[in-house]
């Protein structure tokens, strides 16, 4: 680790003699630890709220835009689905065609062979539905997770 006071945005390097496994694991933890501070700006009526990426259980389109929800509120944001897919961390993911998940809120998944699975999180009463489409690669994710 290297300190210098007169850099404006923090820096990450990484040095190895080839790139391996290994060293894009060590890559994607790094960029976890560091996106997952980022903060962005929600709105409810006409003030601005500043949260953490790891409050919001999960985004979803509805009449007004898209939303972000926490345990306990809801908050609107400025950008398009797939705009947030680009610029959120890896422990978010699409699971329906109007749902983004923060895979680490997860608290319970009710498995629904012949529709959408249901998502449930803890200490709160909202649900989301995960599309038959994408309930294996979440089966997936939440697998790595465990390991």
């Amino acid at each position: 680790m290297e300190v210098e006071e007169d850099i404006e945005e923090d820096e990450v390097v990484i040095r190895c003699g080839r790139w391996t496994e290994e060293m894009q694991a060590v890559q994607q933890a790094v960029y976890q630890a560091v996106s997952q501070r980022k903060t962005f700006v929600f709105y409810k009526g006409d003030a601005e709220y500043y949260l953490g990426l790891e409050q919001i259980l999960f985004f979803e389109t509805d009449g007004n835009g898209v939303s972000a929800h926490t345990i306990s509120d809801v908050y609107q944001t400025n950008s398009k689905l797939y705009e947030l897919e680009e610029v959120l961390p890896s422990n978010f993911m699409r699971i329906s065609k109007s749902t983004i998940l923060n895979v680490n809120r997860v608290y319970a998944m009710t498995r629904n062979l012949t529709a959408s699975s249901l998502i449930e999180f803890q200490n709160t009463h909202k649900q989301v539905y995960v599309s038959r489409n994408y309930y294996k690669a979440l089966k997936c994710r939440l697998e790595e997770k465990r390991k």
